[in-house]
């Protein structure tokens, strides 16, 4: 992983040292990818967070039955808290454009 990770490092780095004259790395067509992955991480990372949350809390219901009223609203206060990471980062992402 690291290698893979050092060689996306040097092959972002080499473009923009060997870029033309009034060309550099951060021009639109490659922020807009930027924006697009940052939205697919983030997406992906939201999404996963919240199915856990989920699983757990359905988990611990279904161990515990009489604990839902306590489980239920810190999982939702947390799924709207997990969401709005997410809405927060498409806003940047727009804004940022």
């Amino acid at each position: 992983m690291k290698k893979l990770l050092t060689v996306a490092l040097v092959a972002l780095a080499s473009t923009a040292a060997f870029a033309g004259e009034g060309e550099g790395f951060w021009n639109v067509y490659s922020q807009n990818v930027f924006y697009f992955l940052a939205v697919a991480v983030v997406a992906f990372g939201g999404t996963a967070s919240q199915s856990r949350t989920a699983s757990v809390a359905l988990e611990g219901i279904a161990r515990n039955p009489s604990a839902q009223e306590k489980i239920v609203t810190p999982m939702i206060l947390g799924l709207a808290l997990m969401e709005s990471l997410v809405i927060f980062t498409f806003i940047t992402i727009f804004v940022a454009r």
